[in-house]
């Protein structure tokens, strides 16, 4: 210990790191790394404290980078509202069913989740989409039905995994309205920063939230953006090679989640 700074702190501060890191080098995704990070490096004991730590520093991520893209013009403030409102409802839902069931069965489940969406990040995303889509009195009778539904939907995945969910949200607000990628992901934040808050704050109120490791974490993981921010500058066009190599290590901790989960059920 140096000053009162522990291991622990210096291993969580480098686990938020990781994480800021890969999501501004590459984007959604990269918060899914955070609940391993935290039980099985950082050394979280309970899963449900690190699912609820996470969600709080998913948050805070996600609100830095919704900064961004709105001054770039890219959030569809209208769309993105509707989402997210419908999402709360199921952030919580998901939240309120996640602190009931037995933490190491939530695991196994966290692993297999991983697993879909290392599978669903090799597949990549598609451009296209209505520059000129916008939720109004004339296109609210079709898009609203659908940007309720799905963002209940993933609300309630968000909520119950303790994830921002942008891997879904943004093919969730594509399908629902037809806007382009640029405008989906920008639009993507605000939900993820929506589920995360109302994820973290159904965590908290069972005091499931480690304020300390939640505050080291977000820490790292600002400083982490900013070197991942360089760092796509300088590798440029060779993002997709650096996606598929990243899904393939979400595949391969989602297998070892999983396999630590069985393995306690039968030891």
């Amino acid at each position: 210990m140096l000053m009162g700074v522990t291991a622990a702190d210096i291993v969580t501060v480098a686990s938020g790191g990781l994480v800021g890191f890969i999501l501004a080098l590459i984007g959604g995704g990269g918060s899914v790394l955070a609940v391993p990070l935290l039980v099985y490096v950082v050394g979280v004991r309970s899963p449900h404290v690190a699912i609820g730590t996470s969600a709080i520093a998913v948050a805070i991520s996600a609100l830095a980078n919704m900064l961004s893209h709105w001054a770039a013009g890219n959030v569809r403030w209208a769309c993105a509202l509707v989402f997210s409102a419908a999402g709360i409802g199921g952030a919580f839902a998901g939240s309120t069913v996640a602190k009931q069931i037995d933490g190491q069965q939530l695991l196994v489940l966290f692993g297999l989740l991983m697993i879909v969406i290392g599978v669903l990040m090799s597949r990549g995303r598609s451009g296209g989409g209505d520059p000129t889509i916008r939720l109004t009195r004339a296109t609210a009778k079709t898009m609203l039905p659908k940007l309720i539904g799905t963002g209940f939907g993933v609300g309630v995945l968000a909520g119950f995994f303790g994830i921002g969910g942008g891997f879904l949200i943004v093919p969730g607000l594509i399908l629902a309205t037809g806007m382009p990628l640029t405008s989906a992901i920008g639009s993507s934040l605000v939900a993820v920063f929506a589920f995360g808050a109302s994820t973290a704050a159904s965590y908290a109120l069972s005091g499931l939230i480690d304020w300390w490791l939640a505050g080291l974490f977000i820490g790292g993981g600002l400083a982490g953006g900013l070197i991942g921010i360089g760092a796509g500058r300088l590798i440029g066009t060779h993002d997709k090679a650096l996606r598929a190599v990243f899904s393939a290590v979400v595949v391969i901790v989602g297998l070892y989640v999983c396999t630590r989960g069985v393995m306690h059920f039968l030891s």
